[in-house]
């Protein structure tokens, strides 16, 4: 695709829409979004900017161009940036600023900043039209695609949530009559994280895991902390093992993780919020309690057992007396067979999003630099 790579200001090719305090306007019944720089904020009975407006923050997240294809009204942290159409079309536009680092634009050292006549002073590379649109076109098409990608594991995942109870039952009303057992009845092993692995941190190591990491039934390693752990009682005390069932302690009460033999091969350590339960396997599958405790009958038992109405909190008792349905343990294995068959699906797709991603990042470099 051949490009014209003649260059205009911002000033040369848009309008920037000062934003403004948005009390006046406020109506829950109102037809016109009010955006900020992080989105939508409320609704407004008027409108400041026309549609297929670009807003980006004047303060705060500078960083986040939104694209809005209806009138709204913008907040006084926010800036519209109106497309002159006879030379730049607004959704090139957007995916420019998308590609634009405007935090080399920010003018303070505290919260971040934008300024009027610093944004009117971008440098844009503005081809013609129909290139424009040829641009639009296929940076739409990879954006809808990775979109479909991700309805499609939203939608795996409510699988997995209707398949549970279409083999246990509901988790709160146990039509299945199920035998109803203390979790203390099946745990093998009870710790708890410790505090003071700042100073082990380090670029390599083994794995260092915290509540981020830890959601629906699964470690999220994508931004985990490494460390080199010491030789000591306290560090051998809160590694993990294959099987282990992680859960937030603080915080986000109950959210759960099991632990995958190719974490626990590779070393993995707990902080203080959370607790590591290791389970008698030859009743209890650690990943169908995983998923008991994040369905709403899990939930419910966190919220009734916090110890603190200012800080979240679960101490090792209320961990045990934790009530759990036991249904057999083949159908408890049925059901993680099914959910592993899905979790490959998952893979699947997840690889298909990260190439259409570097695809798109490619291409926003190759047109914008």
């Amino acid at each position: 695709m051949k490009q014209n790579n003649r260059h205009y200001k911002f000033s040369e090719v848009l309008t920037i829409i000062n934003g403004r305090n948005q009390r006046k306007v406020e109506d829950v019944n109102g037809c016109f979004p009010i955006y900020g720089s992080g989105g939508i904020m409320g609704w407004a009975n008027d409108f400041i900017c026309p549609e297929n407006t670009i807003v980006i923050g004047r303060k705060g997240s500078i960083n986040n161009p939104i694209f809005v294809n209806q009138k709204f009204w913008n907040v006084d942290t926010a800036f519209g940036l109106v497309a002159n159409p006879s030379l730049l079309l607004p959704k090139y536009l957007y995916y420019f600023c998308v590609s634009f680092n405007f935090e080399a634009l920010n003018t303070t050292v505290t919260i971040p900043s934008l300024t009027k006549a610093n944004l009117l002073n971008v440098d844009i590379p503005v081809p013609s039209i129909k290139e424009q649109e040829e641009i639009v076109s296929l940076l739409d098409h990879l954006v809808s695609l990775s979109n479909t990608r991700r309805i499609q594991l939203q939608k795996l995942d409510a699988l997995a949530s209707s398949r549970f109870v279409e083999m246990f039952g509901d988790p709160i009303e146990n039509p299945r009559k199920w035998e109803i057992h203390c979790l203390s009845d099946y745990i093998v092993f009870l710790t708890s994280g410790s505090r003071g692995w700042s100073q082990f941190f380090s670029d390599s190591g083994e794995y260092f895991i915290t509540i981020k990491n830890v959601k629906n039934g699964r470690l999220d390693l994508e931004n985990v902390q490494f460390v080199v752990p010491p030789n000591n009682a306290e560090a051998l005390r809160t590694k993990v093992q294959e099987g282990d069932l992680l859960v937030s302690i603080t915080a986000d009460l109950g959210r759960t993780a099991v632990v995958s033999k190719d974490v626990a091969d590779y070393g993995a350590y707990i902080n203080q919020h959370l607790s590591c339960i290791r389970l008698n396997r030859q009743i209890l599958e650690p990943f169908y309690v995983a998923s008991f405790l994040e369905s709403d009958a899990g939930k419910r038992q966190f919220d009734a057992k916090n110890q603190s109405a200012v800080k979240a909190g679960l101490n090792f008792n209320s961990i045990k007396s934790l009530r759990i349905p036991v249904p057999p343990l083949s159908l408890q294995q049925d059901f993680i067979a099914f959910i592993e068959q899905l979790d490959k699906s998952k893979v699947t797709i997840r690889k298909s999003i990260e190439k259409l991603e570097i695809l798109y990042k490619a291409l926003l470099q190759e047109y914008f630099g």
